[in-house]
């Protein structure tokens, strides 16, 4: 990973870049901030740019020897550390998952949460980075580097590090191996154990700003001009909501169809025709299913901005806001809230694998009787 291969974020790369160059980097440096916006991208190039033999232009070459080692995830003074699910069979440490990980790394340049847990085939677990991890960490520092100076942790959510584990990172840090840098990179800095946070040095790393992710839709995703600013609004400074909103748009057409289908017969109370468009939608499986809901809250909130009429912040496609003409005055300060709320709990619902299907049904009753007030 080089910097050139991240979007945006240029003063963080700078000031990154200076800290290499200067010989100034701190022995812990914590890169925080919102999940979603490539932080652990920066660090990922951050590490390949300490390691590499023919720095250029203020970045990493992607050509010597330890550029090709960081590619393939194969750098032998490169030590990765994330959260994982601990089992009978595990020993608890990252180790143990790392071709998991370099699967989701290849797949997720953003870090989906979602996708790691789905990848530990447990989408409702609680993963942590457990002591015998730290006692991983100590082991490895210990012995000289391999192939370059200096010896480098990347680990991914510091805030999911057990008590026991946090204590023993503590001492780490404290007490510094020679040649050792450590790189943290947290969504939620005010997790971690605040003795260990007040000892490092901290980098904010900024959600995008709209232009910024319009650029980026425009140039790296080839999205119309028109369709950019209002994906770019949509996605709250993340690239991962970008990405989630891209791979969304071939559902759209079909999400309206089925929104639009639910409150027409919601509206003219046609059980029978519910209870079928129930059955329809749970097709959609799980992961599908619980996109229509997000969708489906997304067009609640859309519509009752719409009602509200400033147009300023309405940001709906040509075929969405022909419907809603006519729709949102059906969407107001009476029912808008307990719509939102029905559509979250019914997504809450999917997600604990719940009967698809009697829940779409419980759902449209439950539309019925709001959409009316």
């Amino acid at each position: 990973m080089r910097f050139a291969d991240i979007p945006a974020h240029e003063n963080v790369k700078a000031h990154l870049r200076e800290l290499v160059d200067s010989n100034r980097l701190p022995h812990a440096l914590l890169l925080e901030g919102p999940a979603g916006i490539g932080k652990f991208a920066l660090a990922r190039a951050l590490s390949q740019y300490i390691h590499c033999e023919n720095r250029i232009d203020g970045d990493s070459c992607g050509k010597c020897p330890s550029c090709k080692q960081h590619a393939s995830f194969n750098q032998p003074d490169t030590v990765y550390s994330f959260p994982i699910l601990k089992s009978e069979s595990s020993t608890a440490i990252s180790d143990d998952l790392f071709p998991e990980f370099k699967e989701f790394l290849t797949e997720n340049k953003f870090m989906d949460f979602d996708n790691w847990l789905k990848l530990l085939n447990n989408p409702n677990g609680q993963p942590l980075i457990y002591v015998a991890e730290s006692m991983n960490i100590i082991r490895k520092f210990s012995v000289t580097s391999y192939a370059t100076r200096f010896k480098v942790l990347l680990m991914w959510l510091p805030e999911r590090m057990q008590p026991e584990c946090a204590n023993k990172m503590l001492k780490m840090i404290e007490e510094p191996m020679a040649d050792s840098i450590l790189i943290f990179v947290s969504n939620t800095p005010q997790e971690i154990l605040p003795t260990i946070y007040s000892r490092m040095q901290r980098v904010k790393v900024r959600p995008l700003s709209e232009p910024e992710l319009e650029t980026y839709l425009m140039q790296e995703c080839s999205v119309a001009p028109e369709q950019a600013s209002g994906m770019a609004h949509l996605a709250q400074g993340s690239f991962l909501n970008i990405e989630k909103q891209l791979s969304a748009r071939n559902d759209a057409d079909k999400f309206l169809e089925y929104f639009i289908t639910l409150m027409r017969q919601a509206y003219q109370r046609k059980i029978g025709l519910l209870r079928k468009w129930s059955v329809d939608v749970a097709g959609l499986g799980r992961e599908g299913s619980m996109r229509f809901l997000a969708y489906c809250e997304r067009m609640m909130r859309e519509n009752f901005i719409t009602n509200l009429r400033i147009p300023g912040l309405v940001y709906l496609n040509q075929d969405e806001e022909t419907f809603s003409r006519k729709f949102s005055p059906f969407i107001n300060e009476r029912n808008v809230e307990r719509l939102l709320n029905e559509f979250e709990s019914a997504r809450l619902d999917i997600s604990a694998n719940g009967n698809a299907k009697i829940i779409f049904f419980d759902l449209a009753v439950k539309v019925i009787l709001l959409l009316k007030q």
